[in-house]
Order: structure tokens, then sequence, then C-alpha cells
């Protein structure tokens, strides 16, 4: 098993221990400001019931976006997690 795999078998056993489903869920990410990034996610997360905010950092060279989304079950936290990292290598999921 990689890395990867037990990262998120591990983050869904928390998951489902720690909440009841559905819920809401806060995802973080970090992105660089000056690229299409934040659109990418956006699309990511348009079909859900969600709010994003974003904050850019001091120099504008990042931005932090959080995201309050409304989530049937661990399996689609990690799905959108495994999406983002996909669609935006360089993304930093927190």
């Amino acid at each position: 098993m990689s890395k990867s795999e037990e990262f998120y078998e591990k983050l869904n056993n928390q998951l489902e221990s720690t909440n009841t489903w559905p819920n809401f869920y806060l995802f973080k990410f970090i992105i660089e400001s000056e690229s299409n990034n934040l659109e990418t996610i956006k699309v990511i997360f348009k079909n859900l019931d969600s709010e994003i905010n974003t904050k850019s950092s001091k120099n504008n060279k990042y931005c932090s976006i959080s995201i309050k989304a409304f989530m049937k079950s661990p399996i689609d936290i990690i799905n959108i997690y495994k999406d983002v990292g996909v669609k935006i290598p360089d993304v930093i999921s927190l």
C-alpha cells in the first residue's frame, strides 16, 4: 500500500469515527495566486452546497482557500482531495 493510500485510509477511518454523515466538512487548500487554480477548484465544487472563502498571502504569491461543503460521506471527501490533487499537482491540502 502506498503512503497516499495509507493516508486516505486513515483519513476515512478518522472521519467515520468522529462524525455522522451527511455533514459539513471544511476543506483547506493553498495554491499559487498567479494561476487558474482557483477557477479549477471552483469547478470541482460547483455542484456541491458549498461556501468558498479566499485569502491572499502578504506578498500575493499564494492564496489560501477554505471551502465549507455539505458532504454525504468520507469517501466523497477523499474523492475531492484526489481530484484536486490530480488537477492541481502543486496544491497544498490541509
